[in-house]
């Protein structure tokens, strides 16, 4: 018989910081929130949230060496002129992050991306490069 345990909860306080951030209405600009997971407690907590953020600001405010979830509300241009808010989640996994928190990140990741409800995943293991306006827009409009 299958188990469904989690490894790592995914705490009321997380929940209601997404659905809040989820039904915010944006009229211009990015914003976001970042989701850690606490490796002592096994459960996911709020990081830091930031409003009106532009992509390479966010790259410099996430750290090099362990993972996060951002859910970003991302301003998007189309083709045709139109404007969307799209939410996207950037499951940012540097390459040089400790082996037992990318264990935990990546086995809360399926949990996290039902919870999250973005329409989109961009996975990011090369920090810098690997998350740029152009890769978003690229993702966001293919």
């Amino acid at each position: 018989m299958a188990s469904t345990a989690r490894t790592v909860d995914i705490n009321e306080d997380v929940t209601k910081a997404l659905r809040k951030f989820r039904f915010q209405r944006r009229s211009q600009g990015h914003a976001a929130i970042v989701i850690k997971i606490n490796k002592a407690a096994l459960k996911m907590v709020v990081d830091e949230e930031y409003d009106d953020i532009s992509i390479a600001d966010l790259v410099e405010e996430l750290p090099r060496n362990s993972p996060r979830y951002v859910v970003l509300s991302y301003e998007l241009k189309h083709r045709d002129g139109r404007t969307s808010f799209p939410l996207v989640l950037i499951n940012w996994a540097p390459s040089s992050s400790e082996t037992t928190m990318m264990t935990l990140h990546a086995s809360a990741l399926l949990d996290f991306q039902r919870v999250a409800e973005a329409n989109k995943t961009i996975e990011v293991r090369d920090a810098e490069e690997g998350l740029t306006k152009e890769i978003v827009d690229e993702k966001l409009l293919s």
